[in-house]
């Protein structure tokens, strides 16, 4: 057990970024002091608090998700295989949990996790993590139970859904964001393993977004293809996914954004669609992976266009979620997504309909944190970051609007 000091960082307030009315190139870093870009461009929206940054667990390594309960206790997942309950009053406890078969490779390894909508009274959490099985490695949805105590989890459905594929050699775009949608249906986010036929194979369950019964593992009730003959199919939401790293649900409105990396260029985020074709299909002569493809491929009939995209090139968006409250001033209703090449948090305005309205960089955040890998809404209406920069410098954020004066 080991206690963790609270740290608070500072800095001015700026703005990184550009406002747009619809996608393309988003500026690369540039490091400044006032509320306009260097090249006399657009300034600072109004109406944005500034951000106090504290430090709430440091020493991680490769920290992928986190999860806030309903009594203030923070559970954090690293890839390499451990998870770690912060209590509220920052008494950190790493958990007694089986992860001897865990396969952690390259980009593969233990990475999305989500707590129950009724975790208050089942107790349950689940994770998306490479598994070592028959020889080989595959990609699993697992449940858990944590004790009232936070000392240890118990698998309960081992898997809850297993059969989604891995790249073995490299563990490359294994995906695996989950959470869940406004029906309670568990969605989980892969990638097509850099294999280039998977994301316009709906007979695959890579390159996908799924939409799953919590409980049993099966199709969730109303799934586009719910009355395909293969069992697979029954299970995807979307297809024609490159490596799906962020879902968020928008507040009030429902919707379910999905938030992907292009190759060198198209970083992407998408306003999900049941049924929707997202337009990646890398599979090229002999079976080679061609990166060379749009990400969203015109020629491909009904590819849905999305809602946001970086041109090029690429800042490597990863985990998202929207900061909604009055406290919040300007960032309220955004949604604020984690950048791991051009480091720092990307905030993005959207109009009811999911179109884009204005894209920015948030200040604080920008090139002082590392590479930001998942941004996650708290129910006590803080938003909480984990960085991913391995060599166990990582640390577990806590992000608050500072009260106006």
């Amino acid at each position: 057990m080991r206690s963790v000091p609270v740290v608070f960082l500072a800095t001015a307030l700026v703005l990184i970024g550009c406002s747009a009315a619809g996608t393309g190139d988003l500026p690369g870093a540039q490091e400044q002091k006032s509320t306009a870009t260097p090249d006399g461009g657009v300034a600072a929206p109004d109406g944005l608090p500034a951000l106090r940054v504290q430090t709430v667990l440091d020493g991680l390594d490769h920290p992928w998700d986190v999860a806030r309960a309903p009594d203030g206790t923070l559970l954090v997942d690293e890839r390499g295989g451990r998870l770690t309950a912060v209590a509220p009053d920052g008494t950190a406890r790493e958990l007694d949990a089986d992860l001897a078969d865990l396969f952690a490779e390259g980009e593969t390894g233990l990475m999305g996790l989500v707590l129950s909508p009724a975790f208050a009274e089942d107790r349950r959490f689940y994770t998306c993590q490479g598994v070592e099985e028959d020889g080989g490695a595959e990609i699993q949805v697992i449940a858990w139970t944590v004790d009232e105590d936070w000392t240890t989890a118990t698998r309960v459905a081992d898997p809850l859904l297993g059969g989604i594929p891995v790249n073995e050699a490299t563990g490359r775009h294994g995906g695996c964001r989950v959470r869940f949608d406004p029906s309670g249906a568990l969605l989980v986010g892969t990638g097509d393993n850099a294999v280039g036929s998977h994301p316009q194979d709906l007979g695959s369950l890579a390159g996908k977004v799924l939409r799953i019964d919590p409980a049993t593992g099966g199709p969730a009730p109303g799934n586009p293809f719910a009355d395909d003959a293969d069992p697979d199919t029954r299970l995807l939401l979307s297809s024609g996914h490159r490596n799906v790293q962020g879902i968020a649900v928008r507040p009030g409105s429902g919707q379910v954004l999905t938030v992907e990396q292009g190759p060198d260029r198209d970083d992407e985020v998408n306003l999900s669609v049941p049924g929707g074709n997202y337009g990646w299909d890398p599979d090229g002569p002999g079976g080679d992976y061609d990166e060379s493809v749009p990400m969203t491929d015109p020629a491909i009939p009904g590819a849905v266009p999305a809602v946001w995209s970086s041109g090029g090139p690429t800042i490597a968006t990863s985990g998202a979620d929207v900061v909604s409250g009055p406290r919040w001033g300007g960032y309220d209703g955004a949604l604020l997504v984690g950048v791991l090449k051009d480091t720092g948090v990307l905030a993005l305005r959207l109009d009811g309909t999911g179109r884009l309205l204005e894209q920015f960089r948030v200040p604080e955040l920008e090139d002082t944190l590392g590479r930001v890998r998942s941004p996650v809404a708290g129910a006590d209406g803080a938003l909480y970051l984990t960085t991913d920069n391995g060599g166990g410098e990582d640390r577990l954020l806590r992000v608050t609007p500072e009260p106006s004066r």
